[in-house]
C-alpha cells in the first residue's frame, strides 16, 4: 500500500476506483433491464420472459450485445459530435450521482455536505441531453418532441426539488448522511420520512417517473408516436449508451428516495441483524422494493395526454408539495412537541433525546 502514497500511485487508485464503479454499474444495468421486463411480463400475461425457459436471463446480455455490434450511421444532417455527446451526457451523469449515495454508515464515495443539491443539479442537467439528442439529428420530427421531453420533466423536477425541500427542513441539513441519522428511532420503520411526509413522498414518486422518462411520461418517445421522439436518427450502438444511463438513472432516484424517505441502511426492526453488518442489505432490499414498484408502474398504469400531464404537474404536484414546505417551515419554526412530530430532527443526537423524554 504504500506504492499508492505518492501522487501518482494516488491518481492511479482513483482511476482503479471509478474502473470498477463503471464497470459495475454497466452490469448493473443488464441486470435492471432484465428484472424490469420480466416483471413488466408478469404483470400483464406476457410471453417473452415471463413464460420463456430457464436460462433467459442471458437474453437481456444477447440484446444489448446485438445493438452494440451492430453499423453506426449517422443522419446527412447530423450534427455529430453533438450527437454522440447527447447520450454520454447521459451515462455520465448517472455515474457521477452515484459518487454521494451512502450506502451505509462507511460506505459512501464522498460525504458531500450538499449531497441533496448535488444529486438534484445532476438530475437536472439530464434534460440537456434531451435537448441536445433532439437538435443535433437533424430531424424535423426530432426538435419539438425533445422540447415536450424537457418541458415535461423541468414540470416535475420543480415539484420534485419542493418535496425534497420539506425534508429539508425537518432534518436541518442537506447532508444525506444526517438525513438517514435523523431517521433513526426507537421506532423503527415508523420513525422514518416516509410517514410524517406521505403526500410527498406520492409527489416524489411521480416526478421521479417524469424525471426518468418512464411511462405514462413518455409520451414524446411513445410507440404510439410517428417516430421515436428526440431519438430519432440514432444508431443502436449510440441508443444503447443512452438506455443503459436511463436505467441507472432510475437506479439513482430509487437510491435517492430510499434514503430520503424510507431510512437509508436503517433496519425497518431495531433488533433486526443485517447479514452484511452495516446495513447495506436492508438498502439493497429497499432500493430493489422500489425498483419494483417502478416496474410495476410501468405496466398497470396508463398513458394520459400530454396536457393532461402538465395540468397534473402545476395543478396538483407543485401546490401539494409548495403546502407541504410551508407546513414543514411551519413546524420547524415554532418546534411543537416532538412526540407526536417526528419530522423535525436537526441531528441524530437531538432525535434520540427526544424520543428518550
Amino acid at each position: 500500500m504504500d506504492a499508492f502514497a505518492t501522487s501518482v500511485g494516488t491518481a492511479l487508485l482513483t482511476v482503479i476506483q471509478c474502473t470498477l464503479v463503471v464497470a459495475i454499474l454497466s452490469v448493473t444495468a443488464i441486470f435492471l433491464a432484465y428484472m424490469d421486463r420480466k416483471v413488466w411480463a408478469a404483470a400483464q400475461l406476457r410471453r417473452g420472459h415471463h413464460g420463456a425457459r430457464p436460462g433467459s436471463e442471458q437474453q437481456s446480455l444477447r440484446e444489448m450485445l446485438t445493438l452494440a455490434l451492430r453499423e453506426t450511421t449517422t443522419p446527412a444532417d447530423a450534427k455529430i459530435p453533438i450527437m454522440f455527446a447527447a447520450p454520454l451526457l447521459t451515462f455520465t451523469l448517472a455515474l457521477i450521482g452515484w459518487a454521494a449515495i451512502p450506502f451505509a454508515e462507511s460506505w459512501v464515495l464522498s460525504d458531500l455536505n450538499i449531497g441533496v443539491l448535488y444529486l438534484f443539479a445532476m438530475s437536472s442537467l439530464g434534460v440537456y441531453s434531451v435537448m441536445f439528442s433532439g437538435s443535433a439529428s437533424g430531424s424535423e420530427y426530432s426538435v419539438p418532441r425533445s422540447l415536450r421531453s424537457a418541458a415535461l420533466m423541468l414540470s416535475f423536477q420543480v415539484s420534485m426539488g419542493l418535496a425534497m425541500a420539506s425534508l429539508l427542513l425537518s432534518t436541518g441539513s442537506l447532508n444525506l448522511m444526517s438525513i438517514v441519522a435523523a431517521q433513526d428511532g426507537r421506532y423503527g420503520i415508523a420513525s422514518w420520512y416516509w410517514l410524517p411526509h406521505l403526500p410527498v413522498l406520492a409527489v416524489f414518486f411521480i416526478s421521479a417517473l417524469a424525471a426518468t422518462n418512464r411511462p405514462p411520461f413518455d409520451l414524446p418517445e411513445a410507440e404510439s408516436e410517428i417516430v421515436s421522439g428526440y431519438r430519432a436518427g440514432y444508431s443502436p450502438g449510440p441508443d444503447l449508451v443512452r438506455m443503459v444511463g436511463e436505467y441507472l438513472n432510475i437506479a439513482l432516484i430509487c437510491a435517492v428516495g430510499t434514503v430520503l424517505f424510507f431510512g437509508g441502511w436503517l433496519s425497518p426492526i431495531p433488533t433486526a441483524i443485517d447479514p452484511f453488518g452495516d446495513g447495506v442489505f436492508w438498502f439493497l432490499i429497499k432500493a430493489l422494493t422500489f425498483l419494483f414498484v417502478f416496474a410495476v408502474t410501468k405496466a398497470v398504469v396508463p398513458r394520459y395526454r400530454y396536457d393532461q400531464l402538465m395540468w397534473f404537474a402545476w395543478k396538483v404536484c407543485v401546490p401539494i408539495s409548495l403546502a407541504w414546505v410551508l407546513i414543514s417551515a411551519c413546524l420547524a419554526k415554532f418546534e411543537p412537541s416532538r412526540r407526536w412530530c417526528p419530522t423535525i430532527a436537526p441531528s441524530r443526537v437531538r432525535w434520540k433525546a427526544w424520543c428518550s423524554t
